[in-house]
């Protein structure tokens, strides 16, 4: 007998490819379950998440449905997950060596689709790429261009004197 988690949930994406999965693991997404919850159980229609590509959605769904049974934060986990920005499970970090457009264009669907814990870990990995570089470094990592001139990179290092490490 089928549970109400095995039921089959369909998923169109905003290139309109339709993408089943199983409600558990569609509603790690509060967005998806919401929508359940509002319209009643999945039926044939689609779920339309508007902002997510095909190659996105596969990806975060493929997240979705290693953590389906992870239980749900507490909120003393969720203050203690902030401070600790390189702590990553080794799967999510696996799942995070994508290029930069893809770790972006999840990060971006994971803030839409209201996944908070995927969200974490796409921002976790990014502030991992950034640690301990420099400004130079982290333009050249992030493909920024600097638009200071050299007078106002003095005067902003002058007034930020307390941030730098000692």
């Amino acid at each position: 007998m089928a549970t109400e988690g095995d039921q089959l949930v369909k998923l169109e994406s905003s290139d309109h490819v339709i993408i089943d999965t199983d409600r558990k693991t569609a509603e790690r997404s509060m967005l998806i379950k919401n929508m359940i919850e509002d319209l009643g159980s999945p039926g044939e229609e689609p779920i339309p998440i508007m902002n997510v590509s095909e190659t996105v959605l596969r990806k975060v769904i493929d997240w979705c449905t290693h953590h389906k049974n992870d239980p749900p934060p507490s909120a003393e986990d969720d203050a203690d997950s902030r401070k600790k920005t390189t702590d990553i499970e080794d799967w999510d970090q696996k799942f995070m060596q994508v290029d930069q457009e893809m770790l972006f264009e999840i990060i971006l669907a994971a803030n839409y689709m209201d996944i908070k814990a995927l969200l974490d870990v796409g921002c976790k990995t990014v502030a991992n790429m950034i640690k301990g570089k420099s400004p130079e470094e982290i333009r050249k990592t992030f493909n920024i261009q600097n638009d200071f001139t050299p007078e106002e990179e003095d005067q902003i290092r002058r007034e930020n004197e307390w941030a730098e490490d000692r």
